[in-house]
């Protein structure tokens, strides 16, 4: 906050008058013209979107955009100057909608009308009007504290399922948000990385559920399960519950045990009925090739399946590539400062491993139908994706969804970092793709966790639904896999 200190004298100039507030109109020309307004009643009379909720239940907090929801730049323009133009423009575009109150954890919240709960949420994409209060800075950015109630439209609403995909095979990528399930036997917590209490564990696998249940995938690539084997395993207990409610026998998975070092590994559920491995699941490490570093990427892999009734066979990779949260410059990679974040290199070179190791055909399929899914913790022109797209994969998001599709939300920017690429015969054959937002815009303080709540609030945020079962949105791609579809080519341009 500003302050004026050791004033000596001050003169009245006038009394009685009403205060109106300053308009201000969003993007203002520099981030520094939001100084000018520090102190002062404000009103904004254009319609405000929610851009992000993540402190909404802790601190009160919403940030809101002028013009529409704020994309990270990667998702839609070229690292570099660009990117950072659109970084600029989107700090000029939003502030932090406050609530006027320095205690954590109120309950009940004051927005959404009549406080968050589990059915009544507040989603990025909401919209509000005539916002009023006094502009301030605290905390590293600027803000509105209100002056009156603020009301939202629900202009971004739930759905109760994906939108349709096609095809006879649907496939889904799912990033499971650390599931971890102590030691099997409904003790070991807390764990390292997931649920701390065996409650928690119970709140986290019925989201899971209701989640995987709607999706209804004959496939399914999973990111950040737990990295354990045997029948007490993550990945056994879940396909048990998931069983437990889409009826006995309906999911198994590709036993691949443990793989690589990481705490979390990728895996593949499936549906017997739909389709039959063929083969032998392979997996791609640093001995495959150096390029791929697998201390720092999951080890991807790759299961042939057959749709059963056909002749037609697809191989699935699921992916879970290095993060942006922290650095590499331990191994000479730092972030660029171009918008693509920390181990840009790391992520790139991996995927030219993974279009390498595609075209040997590693799983021995004889088929050229491959499909790439999962957690490339890369945005639509960043390195990594271009990669994929130069060695002849189609990135299905942008030729389905286009430049304005996202799957996670941060720091009050939408893009996707969850993908699905196909390779040119394969890409033919795609009904459509799809994410469905059931995580990226809901509040946190929905999930399944119990910390930073009140008693109250352990109870009225949570529901066992799909919502907030992670931070991530799912993919669904819709596979036509009845008839050779006919060459689909990809060139550089498609990225």
């Amino acid at each position: 906050l500003t302050e004026i200190t050791s004033v000596t004298q001050a003169a009245i100039c006038s009394t009685g008058n009403a205060l109106a507030p300053a308009t201000v109109t969003l993007p203002v020309g520099s981030y520094t013209d939001f100084e000018r307004y520090e102190g002062m009643f404000v009103r904004f009379d254009q319609t405000l979107t929610a851009t992000e909720t993540f402190t909404l239940a802790r601190f009160g907090e919403v940030r809101l955009a002028a013009d529409g929801r704020l994309y990270t730049p990667t998702a839609v323009t070229t690292p570099g100057a660009a990117a950072i133009a659109l970084e600029d423009e989107n700090q000029r575009r939003s502030f932090v909608l406050d609530d006027g109150n320095n205690q954590q954890n109120i309950d009940p919240t004051l927005y959404p009308t009549g406080g968050l709960s589990a059915p009544n949420t507040l989603r990025s994409g909401y919209t509000t009007t005539g916002v009023t209060g006094v502009f301030d800075y605290r905390f590293n950015t600027y803000r509105l504290q209100p002056v009156g109630p603020v009301s939202f439209t629900a202009a971004n609403p739930r759905t109760t399922a994906p939108d349709p995909v096609g095809g006879n095979t649907r496939v889904a990528s799912f990033n499971v948000l650390n599931y971890f399930n102590g030691d099997g036997l409904g003790g070991g917590f807390p764990t390292s990385r997931g649920a701390t209490t065996r409650t928690e564990f119970d709140r986290q696998t019925a989201k899971e559920v209701s989640a995987l249940i709607a999706l209804a995938p004959d496939i399914a690539g999973l990111m950040e399960i737990e990295n354990d084997a045997g029948p007490n395993s993550a990945l056994a207990q879940l396909v048990a519950f998931l069983n437990n409610s889409a009826g006995p026998g309906t999911y198994a998975y590709v036993d691949t045990g443990v793989i690589g070092t990481d705490e979390i590994k990728v895996a593949l559920i499936y549906k017997p009925a739909a389709v039959t491995p063929v083969g032998a699941w392979q997996i791609i490490t640093s001995g495959t090739d150096p390029r791929f570093i697998d201390t720092r990427n999951r080890p991807s892999l790759a299961q042939t399946f057959l749709r059963n009734g056909t002749a037609e066979k697809v191989t699935v990779v699921v992916n879970h590539l290095k993060s942006k949260g922290s650095s590499c410059d331990d191994i000479g990679d730092p972030d660029m400062n171009d918008g693509q974040g920390n181990c840009n290199r790391t992520r790139s070179q991996a995927a030219a491993a993974i279009v390498d190791w595609l075209a040997t055909d590693p799983t021995g399929s004889g088929s050229p139908n491959f499909l790439l899914i999962g957690d490339m913790n890369s945005y639509t022109f960043e390195d990594p994706i271009t990669t994929f797209t130069n060695g002849g994969l189609l990135n299905l998001v942008r030729e389905f969804d286009g430049l304005t599709a996202y799957s996670y939300v941060f720091g009050g920017e939408s893009g996707y970092l969850d993908h699905a690429l196909a390779s040119p015969r394969l890409a033919a054959n795609v009904g459509g793709v799809t994410h469905w937002h059931i995580n990226a815009d809901e509040p946190v303080a929905l999930d399944y966790n119990t910390e930073f709540k009140t008693t109250n609030q352990i109870t009225t945020f949570y529901a066992p639904t799909a919502y907030r079962s992670s931070d991530h949105d799912p993919v669904v791609i819709g596979l036509d896999l009845r008839t050779a579809p006919p060459t689909f080519t990809s060139t550089p341009s498609d990225v």
